[in-house]
């Protein structure tokens, strides 16, 4: 085996290990340790971040920050990768924004000249847009870390002009429209709740709070799904029926939220139906109301009389 091809094979090895020893390796490439020595000394150099202990149960390991093994894309892969990174320039917020500027700078330059060149006339014929925001989203990457590890997080969560703390499990962060959002289970309602993250003043672990969930299997593609009836909240659910014209369909394709609860007739138009929280009524009122003659609802009585009343107080405004 050549030394470069060695050396590659070395780069993989150490990299899916978590910690190892000169005599494993040694044994595993069939060569001195002495060799292997030279060959981990090589790969520091290079930019393995590799950290070794000394004494009887010592041996070397990768730190966190571990360098991934050289991968060859083609011409096309590496303008689709490059530009798919470009687009999170729009957001001021991201769990990992330095490491991905950090990649996309890596990336470009390492590119062939002819590569950079055709990266650089397209820069400016394609993006993927979002609002600006003037919100703040500063625990992103808490949040995440806590999805990812099945942690639960104690907040203070600002909404209608009133703070309250809340224990939470996280699922996952999504971004929408400029806006970044945290659906997690809520230890208050007993069930999957969607925050808004601009709206999480504070966020941390505390070892007092309640054990977390088992949502190994809950993810963004199947929250809808999850219910549970442990919880002792005090929402109750309302049947909701809004019929929709063609406008009203294409304007709630646009909503995240719309997906479970619409359904489109074979002419364009549709309807809203589903269960709904009551603490909700003001939101599909306002969204109705948005909708203009695209939207009639049908019941519940309750999202009738919110409709009627936000729209008396609209009215109101202009005598």
């Amino acid at each position: 085996m050549s030394k470069s091809k060695r050396l590659l094979d070395l780069m993989m090895t150490v990299n899916r290990k978590r910690k190892f020893t000169v005599k494993e390796l040694a044994d595993e490439f069939n060569v001195s340790s002495r060799t292997i020595l030279r060959d981990l000394q090589e790969l520091g150099e290079l930019g393995v971040p590799l950290y070794s202990e000394v004494g009887p149960h010592g041996g070397y390991q990768v730190l966190n920050e571990r360098i991934l093994p050289p991968i060859a894309f083609t011409e096309e892969e590496a303008v689709a990768i490059f530009f798919a990174s470009h687009a999170l320039r729009h957001y001021k917020y991201l769990p990992f924004k330095q490491e991905s500027l950090s990649a996309q700078h890596k990336f470009y330059n390492y590119m062939s000249g002819d590569v950079r060149d055709r990266i650089d006339e397209m820069k400016n014929r394609i993006d993927f847009l979002t609002p600006v925001r003037q919100a703040e989203f500063p625990y992103l990457s808490l949040l995440l870390e806590a999805a990812t590890g099945q942690k639960v997080l104690l907040i203070h969560y600002e909404s209608k002009g009133q703070g309250k703390e809340r224990w939470i499990q996280p699922v996952g962060i999504y971004a929408h429209n400029g806006l970044w959002y945290c659906p997690a289970y809520c230890f208050l309602r007993g069930d999957i709740r969607v925050f808004r993250c601009d709206r999480i003043r504070s966020a941390g672990y505390d070892e007092s709070g309640p054990a977390a969930r088992d949502l190994r299997h809950v993810h963004l593609g199947n929250k809808e799904g999850y219910s549970s009836h442990t919880g002792q909240g005090d929402e109750s659910l309302v049947r909701m029926w809004v019929e929709l014209g063609h406008g009203g369909v294409q304007a709630c394709e646009a909503e995240l939220w719309s997906s479970p609860l619409l359904h489109i007739r074979a002419d364009g138009t549709g309807w809203l139906e589903g269960e709904i929280q009551k603490s909700d009524l003001g939101f599909f009122a306002r969204f109705a109301i948005g909708l203009c003659d695209e939207a009639t609802v049908q019941e519940p009585p309750e999202l009738v009389a919110e409709v009627k009343r936000t729209l008396t107080g609209m009215l109101a405004r202009y005598k």
